[in-house]
């Protein structure tokens, strides 16, 4: 049985993707996922989707650009983006400054994922 517990990023699992982004694991079970993460100015998330998962990304800080389907969505702080199911998309961030955001992922999106390419 699982107990209840404080959780901050030094007692969570930290990992490192892409060009320099951190992530790290607030909550990981079979059914929900919750990551904080990190993405530097400048770096990009490779295209792909999630068979199963559904998930919601909430912008702490900086101006995400989510590309879906070609067409691009800017998402400020304190604002989300649902990506349901088998969505071709990608999150990058041409901003100045560091973007920081919350992905909830459910069921968990880690093993769940297809890779493709976007444009030529």
């Amino acid at each position: 049985m699982e107990t209840a517990k404080k959780i901050t990023l030094e007692n969570s699992e930290n990992y490192k993707w892409g060009s320099n982004c951190d992530g790290w694991h607030l909550l990981k079970n079979e059914n929900l996922s919750v990551i904080r993460e990190k993405m530097p100015p400048g770096t990009t998330e490779q295209a792909h989707l999630h068979t199963k998962a559904q998930q919601l990304f909430y912008i702490l800080s900086g101006v995400a650009v989510f590309e879906i389907a070609g067409e691009l969505t800017m998402v400020m702080a304190n604002e989300s983006f649902h990506i349901p199911p088998n969505t071709l998309h990608r999150i990058f961030n041409d901003g100045k400054d560091d973007l920081h955001f919350i992905v909830i992922s459910q069921p968990r999106s880690h093993g769940d994922r297809v890779e493709l390419i976007l444009g030529g």
